[in-house]
């Protein structure tokens, strides 16, 4: 990693919304709430912010319904901490065969929540931070205007395209990174005004809309001012409006696949 490089920490990557259980809750509570959900096959267990334990399926097998969370959880607890280098989060989860780790600040209240998904996604999205750099220099060089970079998340609504089309097939890879939460952030460019120039995640941003996300991680480039942008003009001259505007093409009339076909076309002729 070059000096000065964001390191990348485990706050980079958890979930800070984090579902709890309470101590006295009971079997049957949260064999109910794990029933009712799509995402969670067990939680951690807090009294307030402070973590006493986590809950698995498993734990509750054997387990009476009226028992409650504190004789049943797992209180040989691992956590890790918000400053923790995500390689070394990923070394815990691996050797602990642990799928997700409680994050908890230095006073032992948690914070987070780190997945397995989540170090994946650390090492898909290593790519990203340099595209960005590299767009926040391209957009200096050209038009000598300051700008900052922020992380957060964007609606899909606001999001302007700057790209006419995607291909079908990678569109189903990029709707099973959404499905496992591996897809990496958007880059978008806010130069004033309502709408969000996308720059860089068409592919991912069509497939959330098939999926009915309606908002995404993004790297958003502030400009400190506005200014005429190229690919605002490149959309404002292909007609592009919002996701709805971008093309789906089949990837045998991909520009790559057909200069291939015409090349060994030529060669058999």
């Amino acid at each position: 990693m070059a000096e000065g490089e964001h390191k990348p920490r485990v706050k980079d990557y958890m979930t800070r919304d984090v579902v709890t259980v309470g101590v006295d809750e009971t079997v049957d509570d949260v064999k109910r709430r794990i029933s009712e959900s799509k995402e969670h096959s067990g939680f951690p267990v807090c009294d307030g912010r402070r973590v006493h334990g986590f809950v698995s399926a498993r734990d509750l097998l054997l387990a009476e319904d009226y028992e409650p969370m504190f004789k049943v959880m797992n209180d040989d607890l691992i956590v890790a901490h918000p400053d923790m280098d995500i390689t070394d989060a990923a070394r815990v989860i691996l050797r602990s065969g642990i799928q997700k780790l409680p994050v908890v600040d230095d006073t032992g209240n948690l914070v987070g929540i780190i997945s397995n998904a989540d170090v994946v996604r650390s090492q898909i999205e290593r790519a990203t931070p340099s595209k960005v750099e590299k767009l926040i220099e391209t957009l200096r060089n050209i038009h000598g205007v300051d700008m900052r970079q922020e992380r957060r998340k964007v609606a899909l609504s606001r999001l302007t395209p700057t790209q006419s089309r995607v291909y079908t097939d990678e569109l189903e890879g990029r709707s099973y990174e959404l499905q496992n939460g591996l897809a990496e952030p958007l880059v978008v460019i806010d130069n004033g005004g309502d709408r969000l120039l996308l720059a860089d995640g068409h592919h991912r941003v069509k497939a959330a809309n098939r999926q009915g996300i309606e908002e995404m991680d993004a790297y958003v480039i502030v400009l400190d001012e506005r200014v005429p942008l190229g690919i605002a003009e490149t959309a404002r001259k292909e007609n592009l409006v919002d996701i709805d505007d971008i093309q789906e093409v089949d990837y045998a009339h991909h520009p790559l696949v057909e200069t291939t076909k015409r090349l060994q076309k030529q060669d058999r002729d």
